[in-house]
């Protein structure tokens, strides 16, 4: 077993909400170390949206600039064609960001855009290929790491550890920090079309024949998410091929040209819905944020985006502590008080959804917009106060000047 020096933090995980705290940390001055364990952040159907509320921390960063030198596409009214109706749902025009767009990215690019703006900082440090199997701990105190790294066990001491490995978190199962699950009646089945310059834009979705169809314009593709009930993929598997190919031409007509295209239930891959969190988020030496701390749906693609707020508040309230060697748990109890409850009413909010999704997956007949529908998305401002929601959030965060931006 080899023990690495002590570093403040190390940080398990780097998707965004890692990378984006050891960045701030070590941007503060705080001795940071992150973890990943992958060789590279290549994976695909990962959530590609970075919305108003985290393009507008990348300029307060003065990277903004930058990132935007990337090739995206961009979302800045989000629309929905259910069935007869067309609406727009939400319009991002008007939002107080300097970018009033959601900009679509593959997640590998943002990431190895943040990681590269960190490794100019010195204190930062990202060791991938380093999966984390476990906690050292002291007296009932965390006090470090245990990794698999290229070179064998290793063993990182460290003041602080965030656990920010998402779901599966081996941060939360080794401290034993309790998960309470909600109950989630879809999952989503992600799989990638051609896209044509000639395609019609749209930001949400198409509902019809009881299914949900969300086309994500990756430039060159769309990233597709096909709503089902939970648990029913095998049955739509046994139905064949054939039938989930027009299932996709009946819902969205104009890809009827290519939806030939997926031969292979290997070109569909399964996405286990999940909304959890924790009671307890901390323990002495020891806190989760992102998805280690709530599991959050894809509805709204805001998972991103909240797990980047949670970073940025958790960066904001202990930089100080941290740098001064004079965390507490009660720092750690505090992020939590701070965050749960935009969270957990996000939650909720997506729970709402889940139930008018899964009315929408128990009726195949095709759909015809009910009259509340129709009244509510003409309500003055609905597509605003809707675009204030899914783009800034319920408690948008602001980078702490700790330290020159760069």
């Amino acid at each position: 077993m080899i023990t690495f020096p002590k570093t403040t933090v190390c940080i398990i995980g780097g998707g965004p909400a890692g990378i984006m705290l050891g960045f701030l940390l070590a941007r503060a001055g705080v001795e940071v170390t992150v973890l990943e364990k992958h060789q590279d952040f290549f994976r695909d159907f990962r959530g590609d949206t970075i919305h108003p509320s985290t393009l507008e921390l990348m300029y307060e960063l003065g990277i903004l600039e930058r990132l935007l030198q990337i090739r995206h596409s961009k979302i800045a009214k989000m629309s929905v064609q259910a069935g007869d109706c067309s609406a727009v749902m939400a319009d991002l025009s008007h939002l107080p960001t300097h970018a009033k767009y959601v900009a679509l990215m593959p997640q590998w690019d943002f990431l190895n855009f943040l990681a590269s703006e960190a490794t100019k900082l010195p204190t930062f440090t990202l060791r991938m290929g380093w999966e984390a199997t476990g906690l050292t701990q002291h007296d009932g105190v965390i006090t470090g790491v245990m990794a698999n790294s290229p070179d064998g066990p290793a063993t990182i001491p460290a003041t602080l550890t965030v656990g920010c490995d998402g779901r599966h978190a081996i941060s939360r199962m080794a401290a034993h920090l309790p998960v309470i699950e909600e109950g989630v009646p879809i999952d989503v089945l992600w799989l990638r079309l051609p896209r044509h310059d000639s395609d019609p834009e749209n930001g949400l979705g198409y509902v019809n024949y009881g299914r949900l169809v969300v086309l994500i314009n990756r430039i060159d593709y769309f990233q597709v998410a096909y709503l089902i009930a939970k648990g029913t993929f095998p049955q739509l598997q046994e139905a064949g091929l054939p039938a989930f190919q027009q299932s996709l031409a009946r819902i969205v007509p104009f890809l009827s040209d290519r939806v030939a295209e997926i031969d292979s239930w290997d070109k569909v891959k399964l996405l286990t819905v999940q909304i959890n969190h924790l009671s307890q988020w901390s323990s002495p030496g020891l806190l989760c944020i992102g998805d280690a701390a709530h599991a959050m749906s894809p509805v709204g693609g805001i998972g991103i985006n909240i797990a980047l707020q949670d970073a940025v508040a958790t960066a904001n309230m202990l930089s100080e502590a941290l740098r001064s060697n004079s965390l507490t748990p009660h720092h750690l109890v505090q992020v939590q008080h701070y965050r749960e409850k935009a969270v957990r009413r996000t939650q909720a909010f997506q729970i709402f959804a889940h139930r008018i999704l899964n009315r929408i997956l128990q009726n195949p007949e095709p759909f015809h917009a009910p009259l509340i529908f129709r009244f509510v998305v003409n309500i003055p401002g609905f597509k605003y106060l809707t675009a204030r929601f899914i783009g800034m959030g319920l408690q948008p965060q602001h980078i702490a000047q700790h330290a020159e931006t760069l």
